[in-house]
C-alpha cells in the first residue's frame, strides 16, 4: 500500500519559513503565490489564500499523487501544476511560484524573455519560455506550465506570473529570485531601445559553463 504523506513539523515549517521569505525579499503580496516540496508519498504545499505574514506551520497541507489532501486545510489553488511537474520531472523537488511584479509584467506580453544576458541560462536553455495562458487552477494550466518547463528550471505564465524549480527549497527559492531580477534588468535595458542579444554559441558556452560551475555544479552567479 502506498505510503500517504504527512505534513511533518520539520518539512511544514521549511516549506512555510520558504513562503516566508519570499515575502520579506518582495517576490509575493499577500497571498499571490505558492510553495511546495515533494515528499515520499507525494508533497506538502501552502495553504489557499493565507497571507505570508499570519501563516502558520501547521497550516501547510499534505498532498497524495491524486490530489486528494491527506491533513487539514484546503491547499493552494494551483496544487494540479504542483503535482504535475513532480510526476514528471524526478529532478524537482521544491517549486516556487509567484506573482513578482518584473517577471508578471513581462509575462503579461505572452513571450520568451530572451538570451539578452548570460544568466538566462541558469534555468537551462537560451530563453526563459513564457507558457500559454490558461485559468489559474485549471489542468489546462498545467499542462501549458508542464511545456514551457521541459528541461528548464523556470517559465513565465501568459498573464500571470513565474515559477521556479529545484532539488530543494534553496535552490527553487534562488532560481526565482534570479528570474524576477532578470526581468527587471531586461525591462531596464529596454529603456535604451532593444538589447543586443547573445549569438546561440554565446549562450551554449554559458550552459556549459554553468554545468560546473560553483559549489557542486549549483549554477550560482558568477
Amino acid at each position: 500500500m502506498p505510503e500517504r504523506p504527512t505534513a511533518s513539523p520539520t518539512m511544514s515549517a521549511a516549506v512555510a519559513e520558504a513562503y516566508r521569505s519570499l515575502a520579506r525579499d518582495g517576490l509575493i503580496l499577500h497571498a499571490a503565490g505558492n510553495v511546495s516540496v515533494r515528499t515520499r508519498g507525494g508533497f506538502l504545499i501552502t495553504p489557499s489564500g493565507v497571507p505570508a505574514d499570519v501563516l502558520k506551520d501547521e497550516a501547510i497541507v499534505a498532498m497524495s499523487w491524486d490530489g486528494k489532501p491527506t491533513s487539514a486545510g484546503k491547499p493552494s489553488s494551483e496544487w494540479r501544476f504542483h503535482r504535475d511537474i513532480y510526476a514528471a520531472r524526478k529532478d524537482v523537488g521544491a517549486i516556487v511560484h509567484t506573482h513578482s511584479a518584473a517577471a508578471t509584467a513581462f509575462a503579461c506580453q505572452r513571450r520568451a524573455l530572451p538570451s539578452f544576458h548570460y544568466m538566462i541560462a541558469i534555468a537551462g536553455g537560451a530563453d526563459i519560455r513564457c507558457a500559454d495562458y490558461a485559468l489559474f487552477g485549471t489542468q489546462a494550466l498545467s499542462d501549458a506550465v508542464l511545456i514551457a518547463l521541459k528541461g528548464r528550471k523556470a517559465c513565465l505564465m501568459a498573464n500571470h506570473g513565474m515559477i521556479a524549480v529545484g532539488k530543494d527549497l534553496s535552490e527553487a527559492l534562488s532560481m526565482a529570485a534570479e528570474v524576477e531580477h532578470l526581468c527587471d534588468l531586461y525591462q531596464r535595458s529596454c529603456v535604451y531601445g532593444p538589447p543586443v542579444l547573445l549569438s546561440d554559441a554565446e549562450m551554449e558556452a554559458a550552459l556549459v559553463a554553468f554545468q560546473s560551475y560553483g559549489q557542486r555544479g549549483s549554477g550560482r552567479r558568477a
